[in-house]
């Protein structure tokens, strides 16, 4: 899998439609920091436990100062029926060309059961107000993820 850029690094900028109509663009967030948070396919039990988790404490992040927004590859229409049957209240962005889920790094090949796929690894990304990579986390576990990054947020 392609490495995605470094600490320290300038975030790729990007600009993907949104579950909840219109577009996500990096460059309209610059200011604040922003977490983003890839996941495989929504509506699965890991995937939905994360993004409600991180719907949960959108509150406190909103208080850091910090945007949170899920990106998978799932159209807009699936993006827009997992938020709704799960009540979740952060943005989803969908990116079905994997442009930008190639530009982090989280697209790639990955093996389930000795069976080779494309797909997206688990992973979250902070960005700094200034649009640099703080800090990157990979082969997530779900579990206690979402106040792991939001003690990160606070402490950056």
């Amino acid at each position: 899998m392609p490495a995605g850029p470094a600490i320290g690094e300038p975030a790729p900028d990007f600009a993907l439609p949104s579950a909840g109509g219109g577009q996500i663009a990096l460059a309209d967030l610059r200011g604040r920091k922003v977490v983003l948070y890839f996941y495989p396919k929504a509506g699965t039990p890991g995937c939905t436990q994360e993004a409600i988790a991180f719907s949960r404490l959108k509150p406190q992040f909103a208080a850091a100062a910090t945007e949170v927004i899920g990106i998978s590859a799932d159209s807009v229409k699936a993006q827009g029926r997992f938020a709704a049957r799960h009540g979740l209240t952060t943005p989803l962005a969908s990116d079905e060309t994997h442009a930008m889920l190639a530009a982090y790094g989280v697209w790639g090949e990955k093996t389930l059961f000795g069976r080779r796929y494309m797909g997206i690894r688990r992973t979250t990304v902070l960005i700094d107000p200034a649009g640099r990579i703080a800090r990157v986390w990979t082969h997530v576990k779900v579990d206690g993820h979402a106040e792991a990054v939001l003690e990160a947020v606070r402490e950056s």
